[in-house]
């Protein structure tokens, strides 16, 4: 299996920073994880496809949901959809190691070189954790000079910038079309939660990546460019996990 291992690498937040709410404008924690969707799609495609998974995480913490993605309205009251997915997530965690992932500074430069790629899946957990976290960075930047499939969703693609915190400290996406949940979608959260939320689109765009926005990324359209695969939301799920497996098995 050493040509078919995919890592996954998870956040291990269960909140993210809400910033200037409530009266004196204090930062809070929001409630957070990993979104369902966007980790158990693409997983399934994996699995189906023959794929051995590997989790990781900054420090080897159980993911959590995000508790907006396990809802009926998440899954167009889909209960069956949500039950599977929720049963496979239950199985990942009793025999592929999701209780307990590896922690990303165990994963040495020689194991790395047994993956043929890696997905980061959204939610918005990673604002919390992933985006200055220097293993994270060392591990991405393998994926990017070996030229291995590399897909992210949502708010997943705020990893890559701690390629910032690795090597030669610069970003390794710079000029790649990127699509992440944009600003816009941000700002409709920011009125429902009542605060400020760090924006992927914008920092990305700001470290020099070239961000894919307008109607196809709420539409759940993909971006590929070289090894990259992003997609902006849960719509994107499916697609993104098919055009992943697509570029595993090329």
């Amino acid at each position: 299996m050493a040509n078919k291992k995919v890592l996954i690498i998870l956040s291990d937040a269960n909140a993210f920073p809400l910033h200037n709410t409530g009266n004196t404008g204090e930062t809070k924690d929001q409630p957070s994880g990993f979104f369902l969707i966007e980790l158990a799609k693409p997983l399934q495609k994996l699995l189906d496809n023959g794929y051995e998974v590997t989790f990781a995480s900054p420090e080897g913490k159980e993911p959590q949901p995000d508790p907006n993605s396990e809802t009926l309205l998440a899954f167009a009251g889909n209960y069956l959809e949500r039950k599977r997915e929720n049963e496979l997530i239950e199985k990942m965690k009793r025999d592929n190691g999701l209780a307990r992932p590896k922690k990303l500074s165990e994963i040495s430069d020689d194991e790395l070189k047994s993956y043929t790629g890696v997905f980061l899946p959204g939610g918005h957990a990673p604002l919390a954790d992933l985006g200055d976290n220097p293993e994270l960075g060392r591990i991405l930047r393998h994926f990017h000079a070996e030229h291995k499939p590399t897909a992210a969703i949502c708010h997943g693609p705020y990893a890559f910038l701690s390629t910032q915190y690795a090597g030669d400290k610069d970003f390794i996406y710079k000029g790649y079309k990127i699509t992440s949940w944009s600003d816009n979608e941000e700002k409709m959260m920011e009125t429902m939660l009542r605060g400020e939320v760090d924006k992927v689109e914008s920092q990305l765009r700001e470290a020099g990546a070239d961000m894919q926005t307008g109607m196809g990324e709420k539409m759940g359209y993909i971006t590929v460019d070289r090894e990259v695969v992003s997609g902006g939301n849960p719509l994107a799920a499916n697609s993104l996990g098919d055009k992943f497996v697509e570029m595993l098995k090329a």
